[in-house]
């Protein structure tokens, strides 16, 4: 389980590259290094780092649900996520 303080790290640095997204886009297009250099280093795409939501894991993170793949099993396992059911053969 991650630190709550890496969590909180990770939804600030989301939140700050949402805001300056568009901003950030128009000083690409205008060729404008000196202004995106004046810009806030979190709000670059580049600094995301995925992370599984419930508990925070960096490693092993499935896009798809947005979990790590442990908390992904366990979940599966309790029935918990529509649509996915252990495999048996």
């Amino acid at each position: 389980m991650a630190k709550e303080s890496m969590k909180a790290r990770e939804v600030k640095r989301k939140r700050m590259f949402e805001i300056y997204e568009a901003k950030r886009q128009k000083l690409k297009e205008a060729n404008d290094f000196v202004g995106l250099q004046k810009l806030p280093k979190n709000s670059s795409k580049t600094r995301l780092h995925n992370r599984c939501s419930l508990t925070g894991r960096p490693k092993g993170y499935m896009r798809t649900f947005g979990i790590s793949r442990i908390t992904f099993r366990e979940m599966a396992s309790n029935g918990l996520i529509p649509g996915v059911k252990k495999a048996s053969w």
